[in-house]
């Protein structure tokens, strides 16, 4: 164990006091880890939407102070009484949704939604006792999503932390904890293309740009990528999208381009936005006998999916995902070997870099619609 282990930490963090605002950089106290948890020195971290939103607290019910930060690498400092799978000194990546591999989920090879683990945006607390590991002064300071990785350490739910190979570079797959690897899953685990077939991706933003990657690597012919913003497209070409459609061009429903295009439709279709009509386009522009609509993106609560029942009878099918079906702890560090085995280029999505000193200025670049993936460097 570390010379600290057992001790509280006292360290930097970004703290949200309130929503909208700019961060600000505190001194936090970060308490030991208790049973089955584990505390993390994060090297790196990055900037994703789901912070933002939250961030933002739009249409939600408010909790501040908060640290927030999913996306991130580090290395084990201490762990908690029963943590068997990691030791001081491993290379980890902390990770926004859990595999507790005890229930029926995480025995399951057809689901990843761990019933214990499973993403949580309300509660800023541990589940051990309900209390949160950071404090100033005595005041608590709620977690985010079980990780709140922007502080320069962190206490995490063992079955948060997926323990990869020492030799990856921190400062490039610390970006593969939430939206690259769930666009990328949604490809390759749910959609599966087969080699020569076409896919088109609505929404060229970090997660449609994974999917596209995805279809890449497994040899699609066709990649359609479908965004009302044309700056995308340009950058979409990196990610092998071969072709572009604005739906804004048309005078009819985007399902029925992609159709005329196609001879019938898309061989798959991936909808990486949440919006609802976006949704419903993509399922409807997979051909029929064979199509596969894969729904990525999260919806409005209110939202609701319509179309004909024809749709599904005549064997198209519809399906959704959950960070690309990867179990976190068993499936993530296969992806930190594909970035390795040169499969995986995670360098086109890092446009930006700043120390963490400067990480409001990561919120102004996602905020402007520049920065697919900004790279925070700790202690700087």
């Amino acid at each position: 164990m570390a010379s600290t282990a057992g001790q509280v930490i006292r360290c930097k963090a970004a703290v949200a006091w309130e929503a909208g605002k700019p961060l600000v950089m505190e001194e936090v106290e970060v308490a030991p880890p208790q049973a089955m948890e584990v505390r993390i020195k994060i090297l790196f971290t990055s900037l994703c939407h789901t912070d933002v939103f939250f961030w933002e607290a739009k249409g939600q019910t408010p909790l501040f102070p908060r640290i927030f930060g999913h996306e991130a690498s580090g290395v084990v400092e201490s762990v908690g009484e029963g943590v068997t799978e990691l030791e001081p000194g491993d290379h980890v990546l902390p990770v926004f949704t859990g595999e507790c591999k005890e229930c029926q989920h995480c025995k399951s090879e057809e689901s990843n939604m761990c019933g214990l683990l499973r993403i949580n945006t309300d509660r800023g607390v541990m589940l051990n006792d309900n209390e949160s590991r950071f404090s100033i002064n005595g005041k608590p300071i709620y977690h985010f999503v079980g990780t709140s990785t922007f502080s320069e350490y962190t206490v995490v739910h063992v079955g948060c932390v997926a323990k990869i190979n020492p030799a990856a570079p921190m400062d490039k797959v610390c970006v593969l904890s939430c939206g690259i690897s769930t666009g990328l899953g949604a490809t390759l685990n749910v959609a599966k293309p087969k080699k020569g077939q076409s896919v088109a991706i609505f929404g060229l933003g970090t997660v449609g740009l994974a999917a596209a990657e995805g279809a890449r690597m497994a040899g699609a012919s066709r990649i359609i990528g479908v965004d009302r913003n044309p700056n995308r497209f340009v950058e979409a070409k990196k990610f092998g999208v071969n072709e572009f459609v604005n739906p804004k061009d048309h005078n009819k429903p985007v399902q029925e381009v992609i159709a005329e295009m196609t001879d019938g439709g898309v061989d798959r279709s991936l909808e990486c936005t949440g919006n609802i009509d976006a949704m419903i386009s993509a399922f409807e522009c997979v051909h029929d006998g064979w199509g596969i609509a894969v729904l990525v993106g999260v919806p409005s609560k209110d939202d609701v999916f319509k179309t004909h029942p024809m749709n599904l009878l005549n064997e198209r099918t519809l399906k959704g995902t959950f960070f690309g079906n990867y179990k976190p702890r068993t499936d993530l560090p296969s992806v930190v070997e594909k970035y390795m085995n040169k499969e995986l280029d995670v360098e086109k999505f890092i446009t930006h870099e700043v120390p963490f000193s400067e990480i409001n200025k990561a919120f102004d670049y996602m905020l402007q619609g520049t920065s697919l993936r900004c790279i925070i460097r700790m202690g700087a």
